[in-house]
């Protein structure tokens, strides 16, 4: 699943919907072309996130950009990604 580059209120719902189809299905999001990251794609992502953990399914951020790590250094959201790379 590659993010586009401006994960904004706009791109949330089709994100959220893009998840949903995907549930119980091993994930890898591909953040390399991320310029900016809002809140709300934030929440979109964490929950995937917590949603195929809680389901046992592999679920992986993978080439995150430096705009995508900044933005979750920022909003505290390390999580995400794999702690070498959050640092």
């Amino acid at each position: 699943m590659q993010l586009p580059p401006i994960l904004d209120l706009g791109a949330a719902a089709p994100l959220a919907t893009e998840f949903n189809a995907a549930r119980g299905q091993p994930v890898e999001v591909d953040a390399s072309s991320v310029e900016r990251v809002g809140g709300l794609c934030l929440q979109v992502l964490i929950a995937a996130q917590q949603a195929w953990r809680a389901d046992a399914v592999p679920f992986a951020i993978v080439n995150p950009s430096e705009a995508f790590l900044n933005n979750v250094r920022l909003m505290a959201a390390h999580e995400l990604v794999p702690e070498e790379m959050a640092a």
